[in-house]
């Protein structure tokens, strides 16, 4: 992910997990099976619809399940509590990132920034290299930044727009785009996952690094040529009228190269490590400064008035921070590409992720969490074996947890000693937990990345999940390569 301070992750690094030796593990899968079959059949009545908040409910159902098999097995409710609390109290940074992409969307497109992306993208960018482009220029972003987070809310937003633009998938752009984002989340040495992962297997930085290239290079070559070839087919298709498009941009705003400045400095700062919620509250300001001096009439038509003073400036600009904002246009494509929800969209996201956490919470509490673990990694004797124990681990961790971190902490306690007791160096398991951990959870809606991306790019999970190639192909390469013993690196050659 990219966007957690390195006293939170030490924080994550040194969580206890819960054990209950009374837990069975039929009582530990019971609320996972109860919880995956009330969010089926809440999606086959509800459809899209079903993140509006009825999926929310049915996670808090799904702790409640989790509740009752652990004051069977004699967990005390405070402890449940307290579970929940830390959980809650872990995704604090995430929530405040989300508010502030939200009010970052909002000054992006009324200073003309975002318009001016998909300006310049459209003149740039056709539909047959289109998704190629966007999975390398994502790419870039999030190796530069070591934020996947980050490279959705900036250059993401804008892709999606020229996706939207070119009359392409959205569910294919939001793919490219996120195949892109988890490579350099993955490969970057500023990614805090990348960190993670080798502190809690037991492996340094880069060699953790240049161990995971033998299966995430080989991955991001496929999902290249998977788009290529989508692209053609995008082709073939038949382009759509951007001519017309350009040109009603230009007419709704003042476009500039200069407005390219507030997106770089954003950039720069997270290169330079600023903390993400800075960057993004100094690109929010920002874009409200370019907003006033570039965009002086959409600022009043935002505030609803003719002439700009410094209330009605202020007004405008709060109003694009803070709830939806439009700005007029005759093009019915362009209608959807000028509005921007503010902090009150990430509302929703934020109560699907905070549901979640109560979920995952109560399932720590009770011990489940650490009795799945433990059942996995009893479950298979053989090397490969083992690998796919722990790739089934951290996905389900993944969807049990519903958050990024715990599905690389807790198979990396779990799983440390067997990989030692197996003759094999840690970065197998530092790698393995970053191509099934890391880049799984933004497959999952309630997980906390699932949830993140799709609030932002305003794509559900559904829609995108199989054209994020890199992202489920990952633990199936990793899988690969211990069938068939490749790089398997074992101590003894140290």
């Amino acid at each position: 992910m990219g966007e957690t301070n390195k006293g939170s992750e030490i924080k994550i690094q040194d969580q206890k997990i819960q054990q209950n030796k009374n837990l069975s593990i039929w009582e530990a899968i019971i609320p996972v099976f109860a919880l995956i079959g009330m969010l089926a059949y809440n999606v086959y009545v509800f459809g899209d619809d079903a993140l509006s908040g009825s999926n929310q409910f049915i996670l808090l159902i799904g702790g409640v399940v989790a509740a009752i098999v652990g004051f069977k097995n004699k967990v005390s409710f405070q402890l449940m509590m307290d579970e929940v609390a830390e959980n809650v109290k872990s995704t604090a940074s995430a929530i405040l990132i989300l508010l502030m992409v939200g009010a970052l969307a909002g000054t992006w497109l009324i200073s003309g920034i975002i318009p001016s992306m998909i300006y310049y993208g459209l003149q740039v960018l056709n539909p047959t290299i289109f998704l190629v482009a966007c999975l390398i220029i994502c790419a870039v972003i999030s190796v530069a930044t070591g934020s996947s987070w980050t490279t959705a809310a900036t250059v993401g937003i804008a892709l999606i727009g020229i996706g939207g633009a070119l009359d392409i998938s959205l569910g294919m752009t939001a793919g490219a785009v996120l195949s892109g984002a988890y490579f350099g989340d993955k490969m970057s040495p500023m990614s805090d996952t990348t960190n993670l992962a080798p502190a809690m297997a037991g492996t340094d930085l880069f060699t953790h690094i240049k161990y995971m290239a033998y299966t995430t290079v080989p991955t991001f070559i496929v999902t290249f040529i998977f788009f290529l070839i989508l692209g053609f087919a995008q082709s073939a298709s038949g382009e759509a009228n951007t001519g017309q498009m350009i040109a009603d941009i230009d007419k709704a705003f003042n476009i500039t190269p200069l407005l390219f400045i507030v997106p770089i400095v954003v950039v720069v700062l997270i290169i330079k490590k600023t903390p993400p919620l800075i960057a993004l509250l100094a690109g929010t300001i920002l874009g409200g400064i370019f907003a006033l001096i570039f965009q002086p009439q959409v600022v009043a038509q935002v505030a609803g008035v003719e002439k700009l003073d410094f209330n009605s400036a202020y007004k405008g600009v709060m109003t694009a921070i803070t709830v939806d904002t439009s700005v007029a246009t005759d093009n019915e494509v362009l209608k959807d590409l000028f509005t921007a929800g503010g902090m009150k969209k990430m509302l929703g996201t934020i109560w699907l992720i905070l549901c979640a956490m109560v979920f995952g919470g109560i399932m720590d509490a009770i011990g489940a969490l650490a009795k799945i673990s433990s059942f996995m990694l009893n479950l298979f004797d053989s090397i490969f074996g083992l690998f796919a124990s722990t790739v089934c681990t951290c996905i389900g961790l993944n969807v049990t947890a519903s958050d990024q971190y715990l599905a690389l902490v807790v198979p990396g306690k779990m799983y440390a000693q067997a990989f030692k007791d197996k003759g094999l160096a840690p970065e197998n398991l530092s790698r393995t937990l970053e191509d099934s951990g890391t880049v799984t959870s933004v497959l999952i809606p309630w997980n906390t990345c699932g949830a993140y991306h799709s609030g932002v790019l305003g794509v559900p999970v559904v829609d995108y999940a199989f054209y994020a190639m890199f992202n489920w192909l990952s633990p199936f390469m990793t899988l690969i390569f211990a069938a068939f013993r490749i790089k398997i690196r074992q101590l003894t050659s140290k």
